[in-house]
């Protein structure tokens, strides 16, 4: 089995980057896409990209949480490099209101301004959305049709799953959905359709059950795929060859 990691912070695990593709690939998660979150990390995560490709790609994109981080100056950065063959989507973009880390006015100006830019260059968005349903929605909506990509790291209700899947997104899920008390996730992910899902590990985050506890890398992709392939009642090859699928046709560029 070959599995891709759609989400990972290569930037920031401790282990390094060349340990954490090794590692991966030893269990067979042959792709990995790095993310980026703000104005100040986007070069080397271009440079991580651009060194590992074609086994690592990358999204440059400003994360809720550094809204107020967002200029137009950003904005041409993200932009200039979307053409590049490592660089699949624009992310990690979207609404916190969790945490409010930004104003949340300035959190939906950087999330509008940056779908604009995935519509002008046709590519695709990996979403954060967190106690923010309704506003994504809405602000979705103002691009249906023009803009598609994934809703990364889904912990949402099965209301939002159904109104991205309605306007084209699919839904990745990561360890969380492992959690003792991610019932409705849980619930949420029986009924997705399996040709509109993703796994990811959002590492170095929110490791998944079995290694919950330890920081988070892309080889633990593997524990929630297979926990996620016994909710859906397939074979972890089954799931696999699926998600591979999906991740092609949602980012064209990956080169498998």
């Amino acid at each position: 089995m070959e599995w891709i990691d759609i989400h990972a912070h290569l930037n920031m695990l401790e282990e390094g980057v060349e340990a954490a593709i090794a590692g991966a690939k030893s269990v067979g998660v042959k792709k990995i896409i790095t993310i980026g979150t703000e104005p100040g990390d986007h070069p080397l995560v271009l440079e991580i990209a651009r060194k590992y490709y074609p086994d690592v790609y990358c999204t440059l994109g400003v994360h809720p949480h550094d809204g107020k981080a967002y200029t137009a100056e950003a904005g041409a950065f993200i932009e200039q490099h979307a053409s590049e063959p490592c660089v699949v989507a624009v992310g990690e973009i979207g609404l916190d209101y969790y945490y409010d880390q930004s104003p949340r006015p300035q959190q939906q100006e950087a999330f509008r301004a940056q779908l604009d830019i995935a519509k002008r260059t046709g590519l695709p968005v990996e979403i954060h959305t967190r106690d923010a349903e309704e506003d994504t929605i809405a602000i979705l909506n103002e691009f249906k049709g023009a803009v598609t990509g994934v809703i990364h790291c889904f912990t949402g209700t099965e209301w939002l799953a159904r109104q991205a899947l309605d306007l084209g997104f699919n839904i990745s899920i990561s360890g969380v959905v492992t959690f003792k008390n991610a019932d409705s996730l849980r619930s949420t992910v029986k009924m997705l359709p399996l040709d509109r899902i993703h796994v990811e590990t959002d590492a170095p985050f929110l490791a998944p059950i079995p290694m919950r506890g330890k920081k988070n890398t892309p080889a633990y992709v593997v524990h929630t795929a297979k926990f996620v392939a016994d909710l859906k009642g397939i074979s972890e090859e089954q799931l696999c060859e699926q998600t591979r699928a999906n991740a092609l046709k949602m980012f064209p560029k990956i080169k498998w």
